[in-house]
């Protein structure tokens, strides 16, 4: 498995998509499948929008499931008990950084976890890329929509 190929996530992530692939395989799945036999049952399909909704939800698990599989497949598990490893910013850290006078707080996650909105951003973003490896103290510019950004890293947590 190449670097590219690993999906990184915490522990509670990788429980979630476990239990959406149950949850797909064992109920999901069958209760389509049961949708388009009832369907198929009333005549001609050509004109049947249950049978043609039924047809694109199926094919919409059958892809999420194909998805989780690879996912949980690639899956490294991030080690939230190490985040603070030799005062670096690692995958699964949470820090404080100064950005236009401003403090804000990011969680480094998986690209699979990310929400920026929460404050987690991707350890693949170009903000999270740029603070892989710095320690407190480090300033790393950002190119973003508006311009370059500059950041300054006051904690690791």
């Amino acid at each position: 498995m190449s670097d590219h190929d690993i999906q990184y996530l915490s522990q509670d992530k990788y429980d979630a998509l476990e239990k959406e692939l149950e949850q797909l395989k064992s109920t999901s799945i069958p209760e389509i499948a049961h949708r388009i036999d009832e369907a198929k049952q009333l005549g001609d399909l050509s004109e049947n929008a249950e049978y043609h909704q039924a047809k694109e939800d199926m094919g919409w698990a059958q892809g999420r499931v194909k998805e989780i599989g690879y996912i949980l497949g690639n899956a490294q598990i991030i080690d939230t008990k190490s985040t603070n490893a030799g005062g670096k910013v690692v995958l699964g850290s949470r820090i404080v950084v100064r950005v236009n006078k401003n403090e804000k707080e990011y969680t480094i996650v998986g690209a699979q976890e990310a929400n920026p909105i929460q404050g987690m951003i991707s350890n693949e973003s170009p903000l999270g890329e740029a603070f892989m490896g710095k320690h407190v103290g480090d300033t790393v510019h950002v190119e973003v929509p508006a311009g370059v950004q500059t950041y300054t890293l006051l904690d690791i947590k």
